[in-house]
């Protein structure tokens, strides 16, 4: 890419040094999400799709039916008033399933959007002016934070138990808005964090910031959007489906709804 001739060239100075901050927490990584070495935007904000959505949403879907059992598996979380569990839900939805990413050890690659073709231009012209605005669609920037993510998750080696117990803590939020239960909420939020502790102590005795470095780390991912989630992973499946309603249906029904690859599956 000539940088010399791109629109970054024409940027106010301050992105390019907010940038260059933001890149410097993408250096701890596996190798896939190095930021860029120049110092041009253009890069970083092109967007990206799914190299194999067939196989990655699938695996995505798979995590996310997961997520919603181990919801169902908490008698406590049935036990809160039914707005309490909505509002926990599309709270923390985001954060748990990239736990069960992180613990499935899901990986995934992307690659920049293909651009419409010209006569698909000339023919949409007309109707998209009469449709609603076209979805934003993720930028490399975005995905590449999201990796680091899992990549500093799958550095700290959890264990199941201390999986399950992190879910725990995050689940059970009293921070969130609204919520009637936030005193019994609170108290399971440090039960659950009391039992990652005692986890803790067999497992990494001689580790005695694991457990701060871990709630650390975990708090890092209520900073990736809900729309890069769904976009990326679930909006091929869902359409214009909104995806927290069919969490809810998924925690509310009976027999659980798994999200299947459906012919609306982009290539």
């Amino acid at each position: 890419m000539d940088c010399e001739r791109c629109q970054c060239q024409q940027e106010d100075n301050r992105t390019a040094i907010l940038y260059t901050l933001l890149s410097q927490n993408l250096n701890h990584s596996r190798g896939s999400c190095s930021p860029a070495h120049q110092r041009c935007l253009c890069h970083q904000r092109r967007t990206v799709c799914l190299r194999t959505p067939h196989v990655t949403c699938q695996a995505a879907s798979d995590v996310l039916v997961k997520t919603v059992s181990f919801m169902k598996n908490l008698p406590s979380f049935h036990l809160l008033p039914r707005g309490d569990q909505l509002l926990l839900l599309d709270s923390c939805w985001v954060p748990l399933f990239l736990l069960g990413l992180a613990q499935e050890m899901v990986t995934f690659e992307v690659m920049e959007t293909p651009a419409p073709s010209m006569l698909k231009k000339i023919l949409l012209d007309g109707q998209s002016k009469r449709q609603e605005p076209e979805r934003t669609q993720p930028t490399l920037a975005a995905v590449q934070r999201l990796q680091c993510c899992l990549n500093t998750f799958w550095s700290l080696d959890l264990s199941p138990k201390e999986y399950a117990y992190l879910k725990g803590a995050i689940l059970f939020n009293p921070d969130v808005p609204g919520l009637r239960a936030s005193l019994y909420i609170e108290s399971l939020q440090r039960e659950a964090q009391r039992a990652l502790q005692e986890v803790l102590r067999p497992l990494h005795p001689e580790d005695q910031g694991r457990f701060a470095r871990i709630l650390l780390i975990a708090s890092t991912l209520k900073s990736i959007p809900p729309a890069l989630i769904t976009d990326l992973f679930f909006r091929p499946i869902i359409g214009n489906a909104d995806i927290v309603e069919l969490i809810a249906e998924m925690l509310y029904e009976i027999t659980s709804r798994q999200l299947a690859p459906t012919p609306r599956m982009a290539l």
